[in-house]
C-alpha cells in the first residue's frame, strides 16, 4: 500500500494570537511536526493543504496575510506540494485527488485542523475515493463551538468527531500507535 500525507490548515491564525485560535493548536502541530518528519524519513509523498478565504468579509485566512501562511514548524520542504484550497474539502476545486491517483496512492495519512470541519470533510472525500484513510488524532485541534444555546468544548467537539470518523471512514489513531506501526 502507497501511503501519503496530507496536512490541513496548520496556519497561523490558529495559533495564540492568531484571527481564529484554536484549543490545542500548539500541541497538535507538535505531533504533527513529528508526523511529518518520519514521513519524510520514510520518503512518503506530502501534501500541505493551505486554506485561502476568498470572501470579502472573511475574518481569517485572508489572500496574502501573515495569518494565512503554514505555521514555521510545518512549512513545506522544496518538493513537497502544497495545495490552496478555498472549501473545506481539500479535494473541491483542487487538484489534490488528481495527484494522489497519479502518483499511485492509495492510503492517507491525514492530520490538521480543524477537526470538525477540513480535517472531517477531507477524511469522507478521501473515504469516498477510494482511499484508505487514517487519521493522527493527537495532530489535530478544533474549537469551542455552541449548539442549542450550549457551549460543547473542544475537547468534546474533537472527540465526537474522531469518534465518528472511526466508525467507518478512518483509523484514527495516536501519533504514538501510528509510528509504532510505520516501516
Amino acid at each position: 500500500m502507497k501511503s501519503a500525507l496530507i496536512l490541513i490548515d496548520i496556519q497561523n491564525d490558529y495559533f495564540p494570537g492568531g484571527a481564529m485560535e484554536l484549543g490545542g493548536m500548539t500541541q497538535a502541530a507538535a505531533q504533527a511536526r513529528k508526523l511529518l518528519d518520519a514521513c519524510r524519513a520514510a520518503r512518503r509523498p506530502i501534501f500541505h493543504v493551505q486554506h485561502l478565504a476568498l470572501g470579502p468579509g472573511a475574518a481569517f485566512f485572508r489572500p496574502d496575510t501573515a495569518g494565512a501562511e503554514i505555521h514555521e514548524s510545518v512549512r513545506p520542504l522544496p518538493g513537497e506540494a502544497l495545495v490552496r484550497k478555498h472549501f473545506p474539502n481539500a479535494f473541491r476545486d483542487t487538484g489534490l485527488l488528481e495527484v494522489l491517483q497519479g502518483t499511485g496512492v492509495d492510503e492517507v495519512i491525514i492530520a490538521g485542523a480543524m477537526s470538525h470541519m477540513c480535517i472531517d470533510a477531507t477524511t469522507r472525500a478521501a473515504f469516498d475515493f477510494g482511499f484508505t484513510c487514517t487519521v493522527i488524532h493527537d495532530a489535530c485541534a478544533t474549537r469551542e463551538l455552541a449548539f442549542a444555546g450550549r457551549t460543547i468544548h473542544a475537547a468534546q467537539v474533537h472527540g465526537a468527531f474522531m469518534a465518528a470518523l472511526g466508525m467507518r471512514y478512518a483509523r484514527v489513531v495516536s501519533l504514538k500507535d501510528f509510528l509504532g506501526g510505520l516501516p
